[in-house]
């Protein structure tokens, strides 16, 4: 298999560049293959009209027998070279698809290294829709040369009968690919703001959907609607206009297609009656005006699927170029490590200082949830290192010294809002398939309940973001994952909101059990989780106030007992 090309593109060309000089292999056998097909289907009139040419004059049994015996060959030669190299084209055309997919999605996975103004619902239409569109390109350049094959045969085979012929052939293609770039073009432009409006429509949606509760609660849900309606709609219009310029482009190219075959025949026709051509060549004529139509039709259809393929690969660029926010290092911390947070000031954090020990076990009560949330989001290098005053520490190195693997095998941020994917339980659980305590995360997330009540147990289906699941289940779920990566540092924030009161307790003694001699930060409000901790740090007004075990900050201090009550 080819390398990948890890430069960077500028450009849609660039990709597009990339794209075919990687699979110029490829690309040089499908067009030989293709060729062939066309060919073929080119000389099966010719051959036609000579056997009529040849049985009109010499009448012999053996002629006929030989004749119908390069007609098979001929049929055989077309079938072979079409099964074979639309194989080779296509296997082509998904693996290079399929590196754009996992190059755009590296991209956008990478936390806070790309500035691009575009939200996920639109990277994902970029790594899906346009990754396929412009891998389409290495489809698009064989059929297009086979294509001008087919004519060029065609052409050739009218002009030995007569030069009229020929040039008719040459001069209609040149005409038709003329009027044709026109709307190409066009297509193209639509077709880019098309993509670009569908994927708004769906990030917007994805956002609705996400949001929805909260927006129901305050009645801001009709204003959210209307709002989904308007880029809905003008996704709709768009969609309505390229529909347009393809109906308009492939009737145009019908009519112009019918139009040349039409004039070939009857020129043809007319040249018989004169007696300046055989009744062969007036059969062999006829018949390729017949066949010309297809690779014509094909022929011309290829500049709108070049021209939309380019239009793909200028989107992927938004990405693929979109300078970093934030360069990662490549520095890797020591196995064990401890975590510190120094001097963190950022959104509501101010000058947050701690930290937590290698092999202990600390949980965080946050007065304010949006206090919460920000420290998760500067431990979940969700925020440039350069965005906040003060440094976060793996083992006494900056998180902006890491690369971002590094970062990932030794810490792991789970947010309460854990995402479900489509898939099993095993699957959400241990994505990667290599977890060796699957079996211990699910039991100290008391996600058993849910794998026994199950025939299939741990592949019980699961639908898209935990569908068929209550929200106690999909947060367990959630934490059970956590649970089996079994990192150095793991940082669990509100992994039990959705859970009762006995689950709570238990998960708490259970996860304090697995976590045993491995780095853990809670951030909770759980009186349980709390009180599971090695001690508790009290944040409140973006700082740490108190420190201590949970029962002696309730006993001593009446302001956290108020807080974490329940």
């Amino acid at each position: 298999m080819t390398p990948p090309d890890t430069r960077a593109p500028r450009f849609g060309a660039d990709i597009l560049r990339i794209a075919l000089r990687r699979n110029i292999g490829a690309m040089v056998a499908g067009t030989v293959l293709m060729g062939l097909y066309q060919a073929g289907e080119t000389a099966f009139p010719i051959a036609l009209g000579l056997i009529v040419e040849h049985t009109l004059q010499h009448r012999s049994p053996g002629a006929l027998g030989l004749s119908i015996a390069a007609l098979a060959v001929i049929v055989t030669t077309v079938s072979l070279s079409w099964r074979f190299g639309m194989r080779v084209l296509q296997k082509a055309n998904t693996t290079e698809a399929h590196r754009w997919r996992v190059r755009v999605a590296a991209c956008g996975l990478q936390p806070v290294a790309r500035d691009v103004d575009l939200k996920s619902g639109e990277v994902l239409t970029i790594a899906t829709e346009d990754a396929d569109q412009t891998a389409d390109i290495i489809e698009v350049v064989p059929l297009l040369i086979s294509s001008l094959v087919a004519v060029l045969v065609a052409a050739v085979a009218l002009g030995l009968a007569d030069l009229r012929l020929g040039l008719l052939v040459i001069v209609g293609t040149v005409a038709i690919l003329s009027i044709l770039s026109v709307l190409s073009k066009r297509i193209g432009d639509s077709t880019q703001e098309q993509q670009a409006r569908v994927a708004r429509a769906g990030a917007k949606v994805a956002d609705l959907i996400t949001g929805l509760r909260p927006l129901h609660g305050f009645g801001g849900n009709h204003a959210a609607f209307a709002s989904y309606r308007t880029v809905s709609t003008e996704a709709k219009h768009q969609a309505i206009t390229v529909a347009k310029v393809n109906g308009a482009y492939a009737g145009a190219a019908l009519a112009l297609n019918a139009l040349l075959a039409a004039a070939v025949t009857l020129t043809a026709g007319w040249l018989a009656f004169e007696g300046r051509i055989t009744i062969g060549e007036l059969v062999m004529a006829v018949g390729l005006a017949q066949f010309i139509i297809e690779p014509l039709k094909l022929f011309s259809e290829m500049p709108k699927y070049v021209m939309i393929a380019r239009a793909s690969a200028e989107r992927m660029a938004l990405v693929l170029t979109a300078p970093p926010v934030a360069t990662p290092g490549s520095e890797r911390p020591s196995a064990g490590s401890d975590l510190e947070v120094d001097g963190v000031l950022y959104g509501t954090l101010r000058k947050l200082k701690f930290r937590v020990a290698a092999g202990e076990f600390v949980a965080i009560a946050a007065y304010q949830p949006r206090a919460a949330a920000d420290l998760a989001a500067v431990l979940a290098v969700r925020v440039p290192p350069d965005a906040h005053e003060g440094a976060v520490r793996l083992g006494g190195q900056e998180l902006g010294e890491l690369s971002v693997e590094a970062v990932r095998e030794h810490l792991l941020v789970n947010p309460y809002d854990g995402e479900i994917f489509a898939g099993t339980l095993r699957t959400n659980i241990d994505p990667s398939g290599t977890s060796r305590n699957v079996a211990e995360a699910v039991e100290a997330s008391l996600l058993t309940d849910v794998v026994a009540l199950h025939r299939e147990g741990l592949d019980h289906a699961v639908r898209d973001r935990g569908a068929n699941l209550s929200g106690g289940q999909r947060q367990r779920l959630s934490l059970a994952r956590a649970l089996a990566a079994d990192t150095d540092i793991l940082v669990l924030h509100d992994p039990t909101t959705a859970v009762d009161a006995v689950t709570e307790q238990l998960i708490a003694r259970n996860l304090a059990k697995l976590r045993r001699g491995r780095t853990t930060l809670v951030i909770t409000s759980s009186p349980a989780l709390l009180d599971a901790a090695d001690r508790v740090l009290v944040l409140d007004d973006g700082v740490v106030t108190a420190e201590d075990s949970h029962r002696n900050l309730l006993a001593t201090d009446a302001g956290y007992g108020a807080a974490v009550a329940r």
